[in-house]
């Protein structure tokens, strides 16, 4: 009988280890992995068209908050907090924006699609 008793443990020491290793190896390798392939939030090109609320504004700069994160904006046109604006581009660091006049139903359009 102790034989099948060190046969048991052998196989389930087996499978705990193998188990180990899979939950702390190859799981978070093949998450890495599919992460790495996805499509950044701050792609530029993903960031033309977005519209976004301006947070702070002085002459003609400001931030504007886009996907909860703050952007520093340009506009040559006086823009205000809480107005809705466009970005047009994205320049460096920052953003160039331009007052959208039609916000709310570009922003109901874009939901709807």
């Amino acid at each position: 009988m102790p034989s099948i008793l060190k046969d048991i443990f052998v196989t389930v020491v087996i499978a705990v280890a193998l188990f180990e290793v899979l939950e702390h190896v190859v799981l978070p390798l093949v998450v890495f992995l599919v992460a790495r392939k996805r499509k950044s939030s701050a792609d530029r090109s993903a960031m033309v068209g977005q519209i976004v609320e301006v947070r702070q504004w002085e002459k003609t700069t400001g931030l504007v908050s886009l996907k909860g994160e703050l952007w520093k904006a340009v506009s040559d046109a006086p823009l205000s907090p809480g107005d809705k604006v466009v970005i047009r581009r994205v320049d460096g660091l920052a953003v160039v924006v331009a007052r959208e006049y039609n916000c709310e139903d570009s922003g109901r359009e874009r939901r709807e699609r």
